[in-house]
């Protein structure tokens, strides 16, 4: 189950990092009765994400520790985010 969830955070950081995602729409997407899948509580404690409030919008966004997992797991990733930013 640990590859499980580790793979799933990995998805949630990319979900993420792709736009600004709001916590409703985080919690809507990525909340899970399952108690073995603690995707967004172990991103959380693990500080991959952070919520911060912009605008009166609460956002969810991938911390420098989340990115660097990111990059380090899934390199292509950042890669992609680069070459949409040029």
């Amino acid at each position: 189950m640990t590859d499980t969830v580790e793979n799933l955070i990995l998805d949630l950081l990319e979900w993420v990092h792709g736009k600004d995602r709001t916590y409703q729409e985080t919690l809507d997407a990525w909340r899970t009765s399952c108690p073995r899948l603690t995707v967004w509580e172990d991103a959380t404690d693990r500080g991959l994400l952070q919520t911060a409030s912009t605008n009166g919008r609460l956002l969810v966004r991938v911390t420098p520790a989340g990115l660097a997992l990111l990059n380090k797991r899934r390199p292509h990733v950042a890669q992609e985010q680069r070459s949409a930013n040029s």
